[in-house]
């Protein structure tokens, strides 16, 4: 049994809690950020204002910020480390949208249909620069190297999923380590670094786990949502990813029905017929793929929770338990 402190707070109710518990804090984050977008260069500054702009959760500083937090109530040195995670995390995103060739994110134009594909790709670099000299100037080897470690992954991730588009026979395994890559090490390099921040190293495993854990629950969950929510908080409409053709967990499990054809014609050729989302949508709950992805989000659910019986007891723990129950409901 965990030993989590269980306090009457519903699941939907900790993002907020820590969103408010650290409003002072994300504030100073976006300072951070606003300063080391300051640029001669006047497109730089155009285009991350533009970012800015953009808004969203930001969950990953938060965590940066709630990992500090749960050793010591003084964040102050997570502050520019969680500042960094966000312009690592932005980076990628810019460069994301380039290799996906996106038109939209969080309902907004992306960056590389206003700008063009070199701008995204080089205020991408121009951010993850940034991201390094905070990480340099924080003068602790472990911060530079775990998130030296999650850029180098982060990217691999990437090619990881360029070199698997259109493969229908992208197997669960191929689709969970580029999850991995792509979205979980950040999460776990966030709490890893919070932790450090306040001087703690000896958590430092359990700090990886949660966050990985969470990570991958997080990114389960998003490839869901792009087949069964008509309109989520990230902006995607439904189908999203089945009109660039991507080849996500729901598809790999949907796709083991005896439709090659169709499969080949949607996602292969990308040749996609108006009907062709409700077929997909209608294979995909004769086949159970939800509840599959469910499953697979559960696990590493159970995994993240477990992870926190070995960091203090305390209402930011309590937090963070929930938070994992509000990745995987969302």
């Amino acid at each position: 049994m965990l030993t989590v402190k269980q306090e009457l707070v519903t699941i939907d109710q900790s993002l907020n809690w820590l969103q408010n518990e650290f409003r002072s804090e994300m504030e100073k984050v976006n300072d951070v950020i606003i300063s080391r977008l300051a640029s001669p260069v006047g497109l730089i500054a155009e285009v991350g204002e533009y970012l800015l702009q953009a808004g969203g959760k930001r969950l990953r500083p938060l965590l940066t910020l709630a990992c500090s937090r749960l050793f010591n109530p003084v964040v102050t040195r997570a502050i520019p480390l969680a500042a960094a995670v966000e312009l690592m995390h932005t980076a990628t995103l810019l460069h994301d949208d380039v290799v996906d060739e996106s038109d939209l994110r969080r309902g907004r134009k992306t960056t590389n249909q206003l700008w063009g594909n070199q701008t995204s790709i080089l205020v991408g670099d121009f951010l993850f620069a940034r991201a390094f000299q905070l990480m340099v100037e924080d003068k602790d080897s472990r911060v530079l190297s775990i998130l030296s470690n999650a850029a180098a992954s982060i990217v691999e991730g990437e090619l990881q999923q360029l070199s698997a588009c259109h493969n229908l026979n992208l197997t669960i395994e191929d689709s969970l380590k580029t999850m991995a890559n792509k979205t979980a090490v950040l999460f776990a390099a966030a709490c890893q670094v919070g932790g450090i921040s306040s001087g703690v190293d000896e958590a430092s495993q359990a700090l990886y786990d949660y966050g990985f854990n969470l990570g991958m629950v997080f990114q389960i969950t998003d490839d869901i949502l792009d087949y069964s929510a008509k309109h989520n908080s990230l902006g995607k409409v439904v189908g999203d990813d089945f009109r660039e053709g991507k080849i996500t967990l729901p598809v790999i499990f949907a796709s083991q029905s005896n439709q090659e054809d169709f499969w080949h014609r949607c996602f292969v050729d990308v040749n996609q017929k108006p009907e062709d989302l409700d077929i997909i949508l209608d294979l995909m709950h004769k086949t159970k793929a939800f509840d599959k992805c469910h499953d697979l989000a559960n696990g590493y659910a159970i995994k993240a929770k477990e992870a926190l019986k070995l960091l203090p007891e305390n209402t930011i723990q309590t937090h963070l338990y929930h938070l994992v129950e509000c990745c995987y409901s969302r």
